[in-house]
């Protein structure tokens, strides 16, 4: 291999998905996002607290022979708003691109206010505006309440 400290960590995937640079310590919620458990019979890779440059330290998921769909990017960018995304097809990035938080959340999260309409036993979904990327703050578009990251987090 390399240079003294360079080494491979993890070996590369033929088709699949990689998210890079989540936040460390959050590689676990976006697997709860992704519905990946003990029990999936989906091929992952995961790397905790590994070096970055641009971070410090970051998490990285592979998963193989997966590719994401427009709402799990939405709720990964929720819990991990500087996360790249890489598209793989026969060992090749043939896409790269940032998650991006949208202006508008509208059914991914519940509204932390217990007497919200969206948790009534009415038929309303949850509706947020976008108030902070970081910190991460939602306000609900029915009860005006700012739902923090804390809050979310607790949801996956």
């Amino acid at each position: 291999m390399g240079g003294a400290g360079k080494e491979l960590r993890v070996s590369k995937i033929a088709n699949g998905t990689v998210i890079d640079h989540i936040s460390p310590g959050k590689a676990w919620i976006v697997l709860r996002i992704l519905g990946i458990t003990e029990r999936s019979d989906v091929v992952i890779s995961f790397l905790m607290n590994v070096p970055s440059k641009k971070y410090g330290k970051k998490d990285v998921v592979k998963i193989e022979n997966r590719e994401l769909t427009e709402e799990e990017l939405n709720k990964i960018a929720l819990v991990a708003p500087d996360a790249t995304i890489n598209i793989i097809r026969n060992f090749e990035i043939v896409e790269k691109r940032r998650v991006e938080l949208p202006e508008f959340i509208e059914g991914v999260v519940k509204c932390s206010n217990p007497g919200c309409i969206t948790n009534a036993s009415e038929p309303v979904v949850p509706k947020f505006r976008v108030v902070s990327k970081a910190p991460i703050a939602l306000r609900c578009a029915y009860c005006e309440r700012i739902t923090g990251e804390e809050e979310l987090l607790s949801q996956f």
